[in-house]
C-alpha cells in the first residue's frame, strides 16, 4: 500500500517470512507485477531496499509502529482487516517513504 501511495508502483505485493527466535525477517519479497518499472522506473529489488530502509520489520517494531497493543482486533472480526477507513486501523495510514 505504501509503495502504491508513494508512486512506486500501481500494484505491490510485499511478503515477509520469519523464523522463531529470529527478530529480523528471513526474507523480504516485493512483487509489483511489472508496474514498478512502468510507474517509477524502479525494479522490484530497488523497491525491496526502499521497504527495508523505511520500515522496522522486526515483530516488536511492527507492534510499536502500528500501535497493535490496543484492543482493536474485535473490530476486525467483521468485514476484515484491510480497506477500511477506521482511525483504529493504523496500518491503513500511509507512511511517507524516504526514497
Amino acid at each position: 500500500v505504501h509503495g502504491v501511495d508513494a508512486g512506486l508502483a500501481h500494484r505491490c505485493l510485499v511478503q515477509l517470512s520469519y523464523a522463531i527466535g529470529v527478530s529480523y525477517p528471513l526474507s523480504v519479497f516485493v512483487d509489483t507485477y511489472g508496474t514498478g518499472l512502468s510507474r517509477s522506473q524502479k525494479t522490484d529489488a530497488q523497491i525491496t531496499e526502499i521497504v527495508k530502509n523505511n520500515f522496522d520489520l522486526r515483530p516488536g517494531g511492527i507492534i510499536r509502529d502500528l500501535d497493535l497493543r490496543r484492543p482493536v482486533m474485535k473490530k476486525t472480526a467483521a468485514y476484515g482487516h484491510f480497506g477500511r477507513a477506521d482511525p483504529d486501523f493504523t496500518w491503513e495510514t500511509p507512511k511517507t517513504l524516504v526514497l
